[in-house]
């Protein structure tokens, strides 16, 4: 990131692209799941990039078979299977799957790698460390970026690697989402630790196994339907989501069912942001200029004091690129990259919250672009997300209902109304700052307030230099005039 503007930074060259993933496999889980995160930044990485890190896994080898043995004896001092396939599955980078019987109820077991967990705090350290060594290199926003990013990811990988949160999170997915129509694995709580997950084993034929599902004879444009309606709902309505849909993780049945797999990465959505989200969509598809940069404020991509003049250029391109009915994915793709590379320069960033809102939503489009041929990512989920917006707003379905509740607002409506009043004629009402608002305010202060305390060090340095020595009274001299002068002219 420090240096891939430049052919060269201190003698080094950046990797190429293909070496990037290399390296970053070889450091193992941590990085691995950081990369998988970037892979959605087209304003860290340029196209050829992206494209690299898209195709990054964690499948790894097994541990080794006295690791398994200690692990085992670890999360089950009494071994409770009738049987046990002690060889996996599916190996990843946090744990590993296993096969085995608890009477005749076929179950998966997940173990938790030996030493993982610190393993993953060690990295940590060391990728805090290089943000620390680089970052003022970065500008205001890519830095604000970057810790966002970092924050993130350091606080969802330590609760990836406890199979207890895992377990939380599993429970509360079956119950927010029992009607979904999409099937989940069953736990057995008993049996659970921070190193062991056991749950129901759920047959189904993995989401890129094109061949064999297309050879059943399955309608996969109602599959992509119902997948994106089911990330719709989790995401912009309920503010829950499983922030990791790759193939491995979603099962097809032979009835055509989708079937969810894997919850270490979870995400809840704040209100507000949801519905900043939710708002932009709907600029974006109206061409509501003032709506789309107001969701974007909000959400926090663009800064608060980002004129709205210096955004309309970005704004009319986006819209170009949503009204635009010719183009393919695969041109979008390239229109949104050149967009990104031109307002690099801008007042630009990513909050936390959205970071893995992209993430899923590039995965969807990846995984609808390997049945549906020309599957186009915002064209064609566009309007699954607009007929749930009204629902996503909180209204209701019918004319009777929403009625209903409108009245059953109005005693709190009055019951404000007379409080603002009360406030105002007390000369008490206080106004509340969004947190871009307060950051936006921060930066403005700090850089208002540095150069004035540069200037007095100078000239208390001056005075200084004067009292220590009476000799040196000339670089005590140039000290206080140059401090004089910076302040008079800052």
């Amino acid at each position: 990131m420090v240096i891939k503007k430049r052919s060269s930074f201190l003698g080094f060259r950046p990797l190429s692209p293909q070496k990037l993933q290399a390296t970053i496999v070889k450091l193992g889980a941590s990085f691995i799941k950081l990369a998988q995160v970037l892979a959605t930044r087209a304003d860290f990485f340029s196209a050829e990039y992206l494209e690299e890190l898209k195709n990054l896994h964690d499948q790894l080898p097994p541990m080794s078979h006295e690791a398994f043995e200690r692990i085992f004896a670890k999360a089950f001092p009494t071994n409770p299977f009738d049987s046990f396939e002690s060889t996996p599955i599916a190996s990843a980078s946090i744990g590993q799957v296993h096969i085995a019987y608890l009477g005749e109820q076929k179950v998966a077991v997940k173990l938790r790698r030996e030493g993982i967990k610190e393993q993953i705090l060690a990295d940590i350290v060391i990728i805090n460390f290089f943000n620390r060594l680089f970052r003022p290199l970065f500008s205001y926003y890519t830095k604000n970026s970057i810790e966002a990013v970092l924050s993130e990811f350091a606080t969802m990988i330590q609760e990836e690697v406890n199979l207890s949160i895992e377990l939380s999170n599993l429970q509360k997915f079956r119950q927010i989402y029992h009607d979904s129509g999409v099937t989940f694995p069953t736990p057995y709580e008993a049996y659970c630790s921070q190193d062991a997950l056991v749950m129901s084993f759920e047959e189904g034929y993995r989401f890129d196994d094109k061949e064999r599902i297309l050879a059943k004879g399955i309608d996969f444009k109602s599959i992509i339907t119902k997948l994106v309606d089911f990330y719709t709902t989790q995401m912009l309505i309920n503010g829950y989501f499983h922030a990791d849909p790759h193939p491995g993780n979603l099962l097809v049945t032979h009835k055509g069912s989708l079937v969810l797999l894997d919850f270490g990465m979870v995400k809840a959505v704040p209100n507000e942001t949801r519905i900043a989200i939710i708002e932009l969509i709907k600029a974006a598809n109206e061409q509501d200029y003032e709506l789309y940069i107001s969701a974007n404020k909000r959400l926090g991509t663009i800064a608060y004091e980002a004129p709205n003049a210096q955004l309309a250029s970005f704004t009319q391109k986006m819209f170009d690129i949503f009204s635009n009915d010719n183009l393919s994915s695969q041109s979008m793709q390239l229109l949104a990259f050149e967009v990104l590379e031109s307002m690099r320069n801008m007042p630009f960033k990513l909050p936390s919250d959205a970071i893995y809102i992209l993430r899923v939503s590039a995965i969807i489009e990846g995984l609808g672009t390997t049945y549906i041929e020309n599957f186009n990512g915002i064209k064609d989920i566009l309007p699954i997300l607009q007929s749930n917006i009204p629902k996503a707003l909180g209204a209701k379905e019918g004319i009777v209902e929403a009625l209903i509740g409108q009245i059953k607002e109005i005693p709190f409506i009055a019951k404000d109304m007379q409080i603002i009043v009360k406030k105002l004629s007390e000369g008490s009402l206080s106004i509340e700052l969004s947190k871009a608002q307060i950051e936006w305010l921060s930066k403005e202060l700090k850089n208002s307030v540095k150069p004035t305390l540069l200037s007095f060090g100078l000239i208390l340095a001056g005075f200084f230099v004067l009292l220590y020595d009476e000799s040196l009274k000339n670089i005590a001299l140039l000290l206080f005039g140059f401090g004089f002068l910076r302040l008079i002219y800052k």
